[in-house]
């Protein structure tokens, strides 16, 4: 019987709240057993980036990385965000170790091509995750801390969807342990009506995304979540729940089966 292992995705909008990174960090030191948090930091690097005159460009809620954008993302993600979680971490009893995907050759990826004519600049695609390795860590009762940073193993950081980053790490971990992977973020799960907060649907299978995509009730950035939840899914991934950043105890939000 495999040993249990808890992926938690927080996001960076739970990143710049005090008070729910508090919260979150407390829980996540609180998960018994095996764990692994992947994190996102977003509106701290369009901040970073503002303050030294880059503009941030988006398309379809995606980041458009050119080269000062990169150096600022590697900066905020691997440097700034990673570190202060860690730190934070070590303070509530939790062994973490930083790393990006260029660590130890963890997560390399290739340089997204051109989509519908859009050049999204130094963004990565996932290619492979070394779930050995990361195995290996987890065993010597290392807690790893990702950030959304790939490379393509010819010296080139990339940036990467941090939502990516923890569906791929679980699917990589899924052959080692009874992975329960945690998309936790500012909503208490996937909402039935976006302007009710309490309008959370329990559990999404496959027949209802369709249904869900098709009829608009969900849609935006919620798409790409979920399909990154079926992907885990399919790959082996025992469950997959998104929820509220404070509410990452497995028994709380909505199930994807």
């Amino acid at each position: 019987m495999k040993e249990k292992l808890t992926i938690v995705k927080v996001g960076g909008a739970i990143v710049e709240d005090e008070a729910q990174l508090t919260q979150l960090l407390k829980d996540f030191s609180a998960i018994e057993g095996n764990k692994v948090l992947v994190h996102g930091g977003g509106r701290r690097a369009t901040q970073i980036a503002a303050s030294l005159g880059i503009e941030s460009k988006m398309v379809n809620g995606r980041r458009i990385t050119d080269a000062d954008m990169l150096n600022v993302v590697t900066m905020v993600y691997g440097g700034l965000v990673n570190k202060n979680l860690i730190a934070r971490l070590q303070a509530n009893g939790v062994n973490a170790l930083g790393l990006t995907g260029a660590d130890m050759d963890v997560i390399r990826s290739h340089k997204r091509p051109l989509k519908d004519g859009i050049d999204f600049g130094f963004v990565g695609d996932v290619d492979q995750v070394n779930g050995a390795l990361l195995c290996q860590l987890i065993k010597t009762g290392i807690t790893p801390v990702m950030a959304p940073l790939t490379h393509d193993g010819q010296g080139n950081i990339l940036n990467t969807n941090a939502d990516t980053i923890a569906s791929e790490t679980a699917k990589a971990l899924a052959p080692y342990y009874d992975v329960t992977l945690i998309f936790s973020f500012e909503k208490k799960g996937v909402l039935r009506n976006p302007d009710d907060d309490d309008s959370v649907i329990p559990v999404i299978t496959h027949a209802d995304f369709i249904k869900y995509k098709a009829d608009g009730t969900i849609s935006g950035g919620m798409l790409p979540k979920i399909e990154n939840a079926f992907s885990a899914i399919n790959a082996g991934v025992g469950q997959v729940i998104i929820t509220l950043a404070t509410a990452i105890d497995g028994n709380h939000g909505t199930v994807i089966k």
